[in-house]
């Protein structure tokens, strides 16, 4: 049985260019970035041909792109050793409440072992943070903003233009994750006033363990890991060349014009869905909105009184993967921070509902596949306790 894959927020399958790529890089391209001869050299000319690529998909300059081993690297990165650096000038943080983990673990070691202060921005049903917040919690103290671009359980984006601009004279460096909306949102680190962003490349079709941080010169502090001289001295370990490079393809691969096209193929697949529910007198609610202007991979949808385990059991057995959340806290028996955040704790709907997000190999027929599963499956649990 072939499954349908509805998970792609978690992860996406590698695509076949990346593939391709990666393969003769990993047999033709397989000298070390930092030796001299031949073969370190071309290594070095595919690495840095790569961080071209990839910082003008950002408008970034090539050097203040340094590659890591993916989001979360990225993530604590920028915040311990903003924090390292920075602390003279202050020891307020501010973020918002539904980041995800890789954000909110290393502030709170910042907040429980070095003293900091992190205020963790309210979000409404939607998923959305207020600017009148934002500007009420900045303080001169205030060292660090980091506010994901959008968010990988429910789809809200944050104004990301806006709070740049808020800080463009501000001391606080200004971090975003960017892991879920790089390659389906345009982001211009410029025009954003953006002073770090961490991404990860297999959100995008590309390989696993592969990322970059994005730092705005001028933007310093000492290389989270210690080691070589490698990333100009910004991050120790031999570079994955082929990696890189199947990075750099998959960047490739979303053009400006291919993201507005997955947006608008993804947001036609919700409204399949929602429509089609409603038609089969589904009763479910939507977590968050449905917006053009949102991450629109990503569905989260509460099905009234039935369980996320149950759902996601029914479904798996029918060879269709979703999520009950974000995928680094699936396995967890601790509610969803995020739904948490935008209904209150106790909220049915953090119990009974179910993620699915699109990627670029979906098809309407899957989803109408996906629908039908959804539907027998309530109506037969509703059945049996009508019983």
């Amino acid at each position: 049985m072939n499954e349908i894959y509805f998970d792609n927020a978690a992860t996406t399958r590698v695509s076949d260019s990346v593939y391709e790529v990666m393969l003769d890089k990993f047999k033709n391209v397989y000298g070390n970035a930092s030796t001299l001869y031949a073969l370190g050299r071309e290594s070095h000319t595919l690495l840095e041909d790569s961080r071209t690529i990839i910082a003008k998909s950002i408008n970034a300059d090539p050097d203040e792109i340094v590659f890591t081993s993916g989001g979360t690297e990225g993530d604590n990165t920028a915040i311990m050793q903003t924090a390292i650096a920075r602390k003279k000038l202050g020891k307020h943080i501010i973020t918002t409440a539904i980041e995800h983990q890789a954000i909110l673990q290393p502030l709170k070691y910042l907040e429980e072992n070095e003293g900091f202060e992190v205020t963790y921005l309210p979000v409404d049903e939607n998923g959305n943070i207020k600017l009148a917040d934002f500007k009420a919690a900045l303080r001169p103290d205030t060292i660090l903003v980091t506010i994901m671009s959008g968010n990988n359980e429910v789809g809200s984006v944050m104004p990301i233009h806006e709070i740049g601009e808020i800080l463009k004279d501000h001391q606080a460096w200004f971090h975003t994750d960017a892991v879920q909306a790089y390659g389906l949102l345009d982001i211009d680190v410029k025009r954003d006033h953006i002073d770090m962003l961490s991404t990860s490349a297999h959100k995008l079709n590309g390989p696993k363990m592969m990322g970059f941080l994005y730092k705005r010169t001028g933007v310093n502090f000492p290389s989270f890991i210690k080691g070589g001289e490698q990333e100009e001295k910004r991050r120790a370990g031999t570079e994955n060349v082929p990696g890189i490079a199947g990075f750099a393809q998959a960047v490739k691969d979303v053009s400006a014009t291919e993201k507005q096209a997955r947006q608008t193929k993804y947001y036609g697949f919700k409204q399949q869905i929602v429509n089609r529910l409603k038609e089969n007198n589904i009763d479910f609610a939507i977590n968050g909105e449905i917006c053009p202007d949102n991450l629109n991979h990503v569905l989260n949808i509460w099905l009234k009184g039935i369980s996320t385990y149950v759902m996601q059991t029914n479904l798996d057995l029918a060879g269709i993967a979703v999520s009950g959340g974000s995928a680094c806290t699936a396995g967890s028996i601790e509610p969803s921070h995020v739904l948490t955040a935008m209904y209150g704790e106790g909220s049915p709907r953090i119990s009974e509902s179910i993620r699915i997000s699109f990627g670029r190999y979906n098809t309407e027929a899957e989803v109408n596949q996906l629908i039908d599963v959804i539907v027998k499956t309530v109506s037969r649990l509703k059945q049996k306790e009508e019983k």
